[in-house]
């Protein structure tokens, strides 16, 4: 399942993800593409591993985008069937976000 999620052509400098997906078998391909994996460890771990808190506060902008695009119905409830649709929806409402 990983190999499928970590297909693309230009590998990304850093993956930021949820302390939930602070495994080893998560971390590792990661890794090994050459990413690095911005993800804190759980408050329960034996040896804290380190992370730059500096990346992984911007993850919160992430988030705030995706809680206000909830909020806009027409994309929660995905009017728009196609994909091709759907994902130009959002282009737009990233735009009015942006401008705003």
């Amino acid at each position: 399942m990983m190999n499928a999620f970590l297909d693309w052509e230009i590998p990304p400098l850093a993956i930021v993800a949820d302390k939930a997906y602070g495994s080893a078998k998560i971390k590792h391909p990661i890794a090994d593409e050459g990413a690095l994996a911005v993800i804190p460890s759980k408050s329960n771990a034996c040896i804290p591993i380190p992370h730059d808190k500096n990346l992984y506060a911007m993850r919160n902008i992430v988030e705030r985008f995706f809680c206000k695009m909830k909020d806009m119905r027409r994309l929660a409830t995905r009017f728009k069937k196609k994909a091709i649709n759907f994902l130009s929806m959002v282009q737009l409402f990233a735009i009015r976000c942006w401008l705003n």
